[in-house]
């Protein structure tokens, strides 16, 4: 039998004045409230409240990005998460964590182009050979954000070789920040960075799948040609599910952790797969993942992690019965940055 949900009793009315004060103070918060009352509007703003209410009960969150949050630029509203300490941990795909760091110091050579769907063939030929890689309606420009990129990420790759270190992908972005290589690039103000606040934190990242992605083809290309002679240098994915099994397990002695998924794929589906492994591979007993939201556009069907409705984690033991659960089916460059703002107070 499907639940009935009974409406809530009406808190006593704020006076005028205390509307508008709080409408002045909150606006983004106020308008999402005031007209996200049905369907996805209203499970969003379910979502944002659970999200709320799960670190105000001392439990802390994860975020998974998969697609090309990055580049859509949700270090807008994502990095203030990062600071004001409403994000706790990070997996994305290899993809978003350079993608931010492009937009980072090439920002004005971007090129927007919004009839994207009427590109041809010979159009798309055109922007490869003026070195624009098209993302939707963005062009990332490869001379001013991969050459640039390339060039740091290499001298550090050399580096940690020439010592006998061995770092995780995003460990060699937080080196190169934290000795300011970016800082003669910046094209954006650095807060609106989510990866820069990030280091600022010292924010576990994970980063699987990380050869999937621009850095990580040049990376193997750099071993098979030899410029970097230990293919090791940089460490994997599965140093990685090691490393996150203990922070699980660790942080998790004392709070919950939640799970805020934007997209699916790999990004989501490596970390959550964290508490099954501790209870049937090593025999622990975890928590279960204490909040679950995913943001997503994934038909739910044929087999598709990124359609899988919540329950279905439940067979696999991820989530539990009355683990909170929330699906938002939308998209996730409209709907993350306001559920971020809903959470932030905006």
């Amino acid at each position: 039998m499907c639940p009935m949900i009974q409406t809530p009793a009406k808190k006593p009315a704020l006076s005028a004045a205390e509307q508008a004060a709080y409408q002045a103070a909150h606006p983004v918060t106020h308008f999402i409230k005031h007209h996200y009352r049905h369907f996805n509007a209203a499970a969003l703003v379910d979502a944002a409240e659970g999200y709320k209410t799960h670190l105000d009960s001392g439990g802390k969150m994860f975020v998974t990005l998969a697609g090309a949050m990055s580049t859509a630029e949700l270090g807008l509203s994502l990095a203030e998460m990062i600071r004001q300490g409403k994000v706790h941990g990070i997996s994305c795909t290899g993809a978003n964590l350079e993608e931010d760091i492009y937009n980072l110091v090439a920002h004005d050579f971007y090129v927007r182009v919004p009839n994207y769907r009427d590109l041809t063939p010979a159009d798309e030929q055109a922007l490869l050979e003026k070195n624009l890689n098209r993302v939707t309606d963005t062009c990332i420009p490869e001379e001013a954000a991969m050459h640039v990129i390339w060039k740091i990420m290499e001298d550090e790759w050399n580096e940690a070789e020439a010592k006998g270190e061995r770092c995780f992908p995003h460990e060699y972005f937080y080196r190169a920040i934290r000795k300011g290589k970016f800082k003669d690039n910046y094209q954006i103000d650095p807060k609106n960075s989510w990866l820069l606040a990030a280091c600022e934190k010292d924010l576990p990242i994970f980063v699987p799948g990380w050869e999937d992605s621009t850095l990580g083809n040049m990376y193997a290309s750099y071993c098979i040609t030899g410029k970097v002679k230990n293919v090791h240098t940089v460490r994997t994915g599965i140093e990685y599910m090691v490393q996150l099994a203990e922070w699980y397990a660790g942080v998790t002695k004392n709070s919950s952790m939640g799970f805020f998924q934007i997209g699916g794929g790999i990004a989501g589906d490596f970390p959550i797969c964290v508490v099954p492994m501790l209870q049937k591979d090593l025999g622990q007993t975890p928590r279960l993942w204490g909040y679950f939201c995913q943001i997503s556009d994934s038909t739910t069907s044929y087999g598709s992690y990124s359609g899988a409705v919540p329950n279905e984690k439940i067979t696999w033991g991820k989530l539990g019965p009355d683990t909170p659960k929330y699906i938002v089916e939308s998209d996730a460059t409209i709907v993350a940055p306001l559920m971020f703002a809903y959470v932030l107070g905006w």
